[in-house]
């Protein structure tokens, strides 16, 4: 088998065998296959697609080429989240717990974040002395005895992914939906949860602009996942402003916090109904998405969504008394509020910029290897559709220093838009997909 016939294969048109992708996969992962006939392969992907059974041969390929996570030591049925990612995206600090509480595990492997803000683990670092730098054997302990655990992505977790991703990043590559669905679904497939839930993000501050490219990669993503065995659902979000008010780590955190004591609801709260309620009904712990989001309200009201962020916080060596009393988190010296030149009704934000603009703080990070200061970001104050009077602020900077917040504040004032008349409000919830 050669891989120069391989590419001209798919070039053409023709479908790739399951053999034929193994093939590919193996010797890429090895290093017996180079970067530049990889490079054409995934352009002919791009430009000729692959139907489901290439891309699921694609997906278990790629999950095959490392460490695969046996989760049967953990008893019940496992859960997992997936975000194609986001501004001010701390879901998984608000949905993972509210879950756990209402009785399925959560074990759940994540990252770190590069550019806009942090990751998941960024973020959870902000509680003094966390880490999810835990064993395998701490790992399923946890889930089994308080019902949830985060942990970083081991080094052997899909390695191919690692590879391709780096590679498709500067062949312009990325936009490929089958590379796409077997990058996340490899990933998660290889994590070992029974029910995969994902939110899809389109709009100004996610990867998929538009509502039908987020729609296509939701299929395609929840076909993968129930070809492989697993119960799968999809939840189609708007990304044209931020998610929540707060962007930037610790800030992200105390929001989380917030929603989980019922001090805030929005469109952060919903997010978490919706995808919750998606986990419990296809784990078949609730038998309708009404049922399932009373459940999940019920873990507010009665304290024990956040009784397990706490739990998992002391497990991991993080202070849980920063879950109680948020003011122990990191909190950045300086805060400037940003007025409103002039008044109006919030047409647009550009989440992308205001996610920039955290970044720029030192929120996030250009290279994997940049330091992230947990205490800067930003909270907005006004969010799409709402009335602005003169002077009023639009959102907070949280800075290192006077001069840093003072160049964020004007970075702030361009991601927002204002008109004079009412502003219609779109569905936050695009669509469910199952």
């Amino acid at each position: 088998m050669q891989m120069t016939d391989l590419i001209a294969k798919k070039r053409d048109g023709g479908a790739l065998s399951t053999e034929e992708i193994d093939f590919m996969i193996r010797g890429y992962t090895r290093g017996e296959i180079p970067d530049y006939q990889m490079s054409a392969m995934c352009m002919a992907i791009l430009l000729r697609g692959m139907d489901d059974r290439e891309t699921l041969d694609l997906t278990m390929s790629m999950m095959r080429s490392g460490e695969v996570l046996d989760l049967s030591p953990i008893k019940g049925v496992k859960a997992d989240k997936h975000s194609t990612g986001g501004v001010g995206d701390k879901t998984s600090l608000v949905l993972c717990p509210m879950v756990a509480a209402a009785g399925l595990k959560i074990a759940k492997m994540s990252g770190r974040g590069l550019g806009h803000t942090g990751g998941t683990i960024d973020k959870l670092e902000s509680f003094p002395g966390f880490s999810t730098a835990i064993s395998e054997e701490s790992f399923f302990r946890n889930v089994n005895d308080i019902g949830i655990a985060i942990m970083g992505q081991t080094a052997d977790l899909v390695p191919a992914d690692k590879l391709l991703y780096a590679l498709r990043d500067v062949t312009a590559t990325v936009p490929s939906i089958p590379l796409i669905v077997s990058s996340i679904m490899s990933k998660k497939l290889a994590s070992g949860a029974d029910v995969i839930v994902l939110d899809v993000k389109c709009g100004d501050g996610a990867f998929m602009k538009t509502e039908e490219q987020a729609r296509q990669l939701a299929r395609g993503l929840t076909r993968i996942g129930r070809l492989a065995g697993r119960k799968c659902a999809a939840v189609i979000t708007d990304m044209d402003q931020p998610l929540g008010y707060a962007v930037g780590n610790a800030l992200e955190v105390k929001e989380a916090i917030a929603v989980l004591k019922g001090e805030q609801q929005g469109d952060l709260l919903q997010l978490c109904l919706e995808l919750g309620g998606c986990m419990l009904t296809e784990a078949g712990l609730s038998w309708s998405m009404q049922e399932a989001k009373l459940e999940l309200l019920k873990t507010i009201e009665d304290g024990s969504a956040l009784w397990k962020l706490a739990s998992m916080v002391q497990a991991q060596g993080g202070n849980p008394a920063a879950v109680y009393d948020p003011s122990l988190l990191p909190a950045a010296p300086v805060v400037l509020e940003v007025p409103a030149a002039a008044g109006g009704y919030v047409s647009r934000i550009h989440a992308e910029q205001v996610g920039l603009v955290s970044m720029h703080l030192g929120g996030g990070r250009a290279t994997k290897e940049d330091a992230i200061d947990l205490s800067v970001g930003v909270v907005l104050r006004k969010k799409l559709g709402d009335k602005v009077e003169p002077g009023e602020s639009l959102g907070a900077i949280h800075a290192a220093s006077a001069e840093k917040a003072a160049q964020a504040a004007a970075l702030l004032l361009d991601c927002y838009e204002l008109r004079p008349e009412p502003v219609t409000r779109l569905p936050f919830i695009k669509d469910i997909i199952r």
